[in-house]
């Protein structure tokens, strides 16, 4: 390959295109796809789901793609309806490299086009681990200057990094990868002033239908420019918004363990908004080494980054969609009851909390920009909790459950599966016969699990 003629796009079609077969990579992959796919089921009745799938019915028909609540539906559709029921109740993994909901993007959009019967497991995991590594390199060149601005990394990176892993699923050779890469840019939106709205969750269907389209189209012939991502009136010029971010192709094309290994997804211990889950974190940490009441608590105050801040818009959330990206229902629920569980996001469970008086009493406040810029790695965030005998208690961490530096264990893992598929007969069987996916001869698992009782 001659270097000088290399696109950003070209170099990432190239560089995940190797195949990954790390037994620890490969492991992960699969632990991520099997708690996305207990996502899907846990939001399949959700508002926004049944809205998607209601407003695009017409167009569904004549595909045999498999949907969470049950039948098929055309590719598109199913990546679309899928992708909403992965991300409708914010209990899907974050990724930090790609400044997205990843999975939630990438199992949806590979499912779509993926024929059940017929198609091994290890094929669902190649493409899976593909477009991860797409969507951190497109990240990377955007920085995270990209998602402090209010862009939705789950659908502007999401939709252009997915396009890897949906080319992968449909044999697609490099030069029409790349493509598939640039068609994607054109689909890349979504803003995070969306936040706390049903059409949040809209924008991981969104970006997994983008991707499933980029790859059908590149396929079929469509074309686009080469350089989109790094040229101009490009990716980034409009959205990184530094110019001295971009991407290095030599870099990209090195050879390096993948990233799934080196900073990994993280699946979610709370089905809440991320910016909260290093507070709570360490907020359960205290108690569990204090051993205080909520009622001994006089005040919380919390200090999170900039982007968390601003992700955290509602301190007297009005239903359960701004409960997800409040601070202070969060933190005041985890602190009456040890944990943060489904149950507590629901209408009723929201309302009848309401007037709960440690939600008067929990502040949060962020960085300066001047303190971000100063600090070469990702600033803690700190939880200061003063108790009604005057002790003040302070905890902090910089990185939360469910991340490789502390990481689901095995119980953890099936506990969630289990809790998100609670209403699936043999939920536990499935969850073995899953745990086989890279062995797998096919994936009627998978269709075992979206099946209705």
């Amino acid at each position: 390959m001659q270097r000088e003629k290399v696109t950003v796009a070209l170099a990432i079609a190239s560089a995940c295109a190797k195949p990954v077969v790390s037994p620890d990579a490969r492991t992960l992959a699969r632990d991520a796809i099997l708690d996305t796919l207990a996502c899907m089921v846990a939001g399949r009745d959700d508002i926004s789901t049944k809205s998607v799938a209601k407003a695009f019915a017409e167009f569904s028909a004549g595909g045999t793609a498999l949907l969470a609540a049950g039948g098929t539906g055309s590719p598109m559709f199913a990546a679309l309806v899928n992708g909403t029921a992965a991300h409708a109740l914010d209990f899907d993994d974050n990724f930090l490299p790609g400044m997205s909901h990843a999975s939630a993007v990438i199992v949806p959009a590979i499912l779509a086009l993926t024929d059940l019967d017929e198609t091994a497991g290890a094929r669902l995991i190649d493409a899976y681990l593909a477009g991860l590594q797409a969507q951190a390199l497109v990240g990377e060149g955007l920085g995270q200057v990209h998602y402090t601005a209010g862009w939705h990394g789950t659908s502007t990176v999401g939709s252009i990094g997915t396009a890897v892993a949906t080319a992968h699923m449909l044999g697609l050779d490099i030069a029409t990868t790349t493509q598939a890469i640039t068609i994607a840019a054109s689909f890349a939106s979504g803003t995070k002033g969306q936040f706390g709205t049903l059409i949040k969750p809209f924008h991981a269907g969104m970006a997994a239908r983008n991707a499933v389209e980029a790859a059908l189209l590149a396929k079929a012939g469509m074309e686009a420019r080469h350089d989109i991502l790094e040229g101009e009136q490009g990716i980034r010029e409009l959205f990184a918004g530094d110019p001295r971010l971009g991407w290095d192709i030599e870099d990209i094309l090195t050879d390096k363990a993948h990233v799934i290994e080196t900073a990994g997804v993280m699946p979610k211990r709370h089905p809440c908004c991320g910016s909260t889950h290093m507070i709570v974190d360490s907020l359960l940490d205290l108690k569990e080494e204090h051993g205080f009441d909520a009622e001994d608590v006089v005040a919380v105050d919390t200090l999170v980054g900039i982007a968390n801040y601003r992700n955290l818009a509602y301190m007297q959330p009005a239903d359960q969609m701004q409960a997800r990206f409040s601070m202070q229902y969060c933190v005041a629920r985890a602190l009456r009851q040890g944990y943060l569980a489904l149950a507590d996001f629901t209408p009723e469970a929201v309302g009848a909390f309401r007037d709960d008086s440690l939600l008067g009493v929990i502040a949060m406040r962020s960085y300066s920009m001047e303190e971000e810029r100063a600090s070469a790695e990702k600033l803690p965030h700190v939880a200061t909790v003063t108790l009604k005998n005057g002790r003040v208690l302070k905890a902090s961490r910089s990185f939360a459950v469910g991340t490789l530096q502390q990481p689901f264990s095995a119980d953890d893992r099936t506990r969630k599966f289990l809790d998100c598929c609670a209403a699936l007969p043999a939920a536990d069987q499935t969850y073995g016969d899953l745990r086989d996916l890279d062995d797998a001869e096919n994936l009627k698992a998978v269709a075992t699990l979206f099946t209705r009782s």
